[in-house]
């Protein structure tokens, strides 16, 4: 199977439940609403978990700094779905460069 790069599977997993386990080990359940090319992401519906595993809170919103993730599980369908995501977009970028070759049918603007 192809190696998939993080912020593609990440890209993929907008609106998937997932687990981000943080540095300092509390972990957050919820689902993905948007992710950066830091990692920072944004969750909604979530659960954070304390470090030791007593305390639970229920948050309807919550922003991860990138820097702060230790782990990340997602789901485990999502590695099809990204590669899915990767050759749409792959495909789409050669549609836009088939369409004029060198700038032809424009003048120089004199």
């Amino acid at each position: 199977q192809k190696d998939m790069l993080p912020l593609s599977l990440l890209k993929a997993a907008t609106g998937s439940p997932l687990l981000v386990e943080l540095k300092g080990g509390d972990t957050y359940n919820g689902r993905l609403v948007s992710c950066d090319a830091w990692m920072n992401m944004n969750l909604r519906d979530v659960i954070c978990t304390s470090k030791d595993g007593e305390k639970f809170w229920k948050l309807p919103f919550c922003y991860i700094r990138g820097s702060a993730i230790k782990y990340l599980r997602l789901p485990p369908d999502l590695m099809d779905k990204a590669a899915e995501i990767e050759e749409k977009e792959q495909q789409q970028q050669q549609d836009w460069r088939g369409g004029r070759g060198r700038g032809s049918g424009r003048g120089r603007g004199r």
